[in-house]
Parts: C-alpha cells; sequence; structure tokens
C-alpha cells in the first residue's frame, strides 16, 4: 500500500504575525497565523508548520499563546519550532496543543536533547528541524536562523540525529529558501537515501511541478509557504497536480 504524500504549509511566525523572506531574511507581514492556518486546513492541508524564526536569535522560548490559538482552529496534526533548548520545552508546545515538536539550533549545540525528548514524549513527536547550505563538498549546516554556519555536515547530521530518536527530518535549503527556484533536489535524495525516517522537502517551491519533483527525489512530504501567503494557488489546486502526475495524497 502506498503512503500518500503530505502538503504542508508553513508559518513563519515573529511578533504574533506569519513572516516571510528570502534565506530568512527581509521577513514582511504575511497574515494572521490562526486565519492563515484555518484556511489551509479549509484547502485541504494534511498538517501545519509553525515556526518561531525570531525565539532562538532573541534568546526566549516559542510564544505559546500563538500555538494555543492556531490548535484551536485546526484538527489535522501541529508541528512546532522554534526557540526548544530543552525536553521541558518540548512540553510545554506539548501541552498548548502542538503534536510535534522541531528542533533545530539547541539539538546542534547538544545532541542528546534530540534522546531526550523521544524518550520522554516518543520518536514520533520529535523532528529535527535542519537547514542546510551548499558548500563545495556537499551542504553544511546552519543555526540561529540562518545566522550562523557549522562544520556539520547535513547529510551525517541527519543520519546521527535519527539513531538516537529523531523521527522525522524537516530539510530546509538554505540557499533556496523564498527564492521560488525549486527544491534542492540533491540535497533531498542525499538524505532520503541516508535516513528511515520521513522527509518534508522545504524552500524553494514555486509551482506544483516543484513539488511532484521534491516527493519523485525521496521526500515524504512537501512544504509550501509563499505561494499560498501571495495566494498564487491553493492547497487543493496542488493536491489536483499531484494527482494528476500520479503521486498519492489525501483528499
Amino acid at each position: 500500500m502506498t503512503l500518500a504524500s503530505r502538503v504542508i504549509p508553513c508559518l513563519d511566525i515573529k511578533d504574533g504575525r506569519v513572516v516571510k523572506g528570502i534565506r530568512f531574511q527581509g521577513l514582511r507581514d504575511a497574515g494572521d497565523p490562526v486565519e492563515c492556518a484555518a484556511l489551509y486546513e479549509q484547502q485541504g492541508a494534511d498538517e501545519i508548520v509553525l515556526l518561531d524564526v525570531s525565539a532562538t536569535p532573541e534568546g526566549r522560548g516559542h510564544a505559546l499563546n500563538t500555538v494555543g490559538a492556531v490548535r484551536t482552529v485546526l484538527s489535522i496534526p501541529l508541528s512546532v519550532g522554534g526557540g526548544v533548548r530543552s525536553a521541558d520545552d518540548a512540553g510545554r508546545l506539548l501541552e498548548a496543543g502542538a503534536d510535534k515538536v522541531g528542533i533545530n539550533t539547541a539539538a546542534v549545540s547538544r545532541p542528546v536533547l534530540i534522546a531526550e525528548i523521544a524518550e520522554r514524549f516518543g520518536t514520533q513527536c520529535t523532528v529535527l528541524a535542519v537547514d542546510g547550505a551548499a558548500g563545495p563538498t556537499g551542504w553544511a549546516v546552519v543555526v540561529e536562523s540562518g545566522m550562523k554556519r557549522t562544520g556539520l555536515d547535513v547529510v551525517e547530521w541527519c543520519r546521527k540525529a535519527v539513531a538516537v530518536g529523531a523521527g522525522e527530518i524537516l530539510l530546509t535549503s538554505w540557499d533556496r529558501d523564498g527564492t521560488r527556484s525549486g527544491y534542492d533536489l540533491d540535497l533531498i535524495r542525499s538524505v532520503s537515501a541516508a535516513v528511515t525516517v520521513p522527509v518534508i522537502a522545504s524552500g524553494g517551491a514555486d509551482r506544483a511541478g516543484h513539488l511532484v519533483e521534491a516527493i519523485g527525489a525521496g521526500a515524504s512530504a512537501a512544504l509550501i509557504a509563499s505561494i499560498l501567503h501571495d495566494g498564487d494557488t491553493t492547497v487543493g489546486d496542488l493536491k489536483q497536480a499531484l494527482t494528476a502526475a500520479g503521486i498519492v495524497v489525501r483528499p
């Protein structure tokens, strides 16, 4: 039985508003998170990802009130990331209404955090968010909302994270984020071949064909933002195009 591929809108949150930029910079207002989440579920979204993009740079936790408000209008899964530094932080997000918790910068600083969250809440709740920038020999992990490059190789980092408890990989191409130039297919292929958990492709979607390519490259799901926020398409239209391309999706 073929598993359905997922279409997942992403809401980047700053100061209680949805924002969107290019390579995490030049953020512009894109609406109210509660209204956006409700609209995208109505359009057929399989999940919603909520990322507090200023929590880590500002040294604070995720805005729990925003999580709770979004949860009240959703019946689909909600994955939340940003500012998670401990298993207790993850627990507070789950109590506020998240179904999954994404960890990024803090996991790089202290990899045992992945195991701590997985052991306490389960691997199904533990999502490793990875932002990768292309280099001469592969992709390097970037953290702190793209402001700091590390010496970690993306593929090796994903492999190690899954080994200690990550149940899903949210894989973002820093180079493609917000550019609408398409997903980094080589990155998706490399990580998907290295891990045994679902990979969510993120960064660069402009049209349905890009989602088809990402899933063909091994992604289990495609994350989208700009094309929805700008009203260029809908989740329903994207799913129709995926179906036409022979990709199984949920109605």
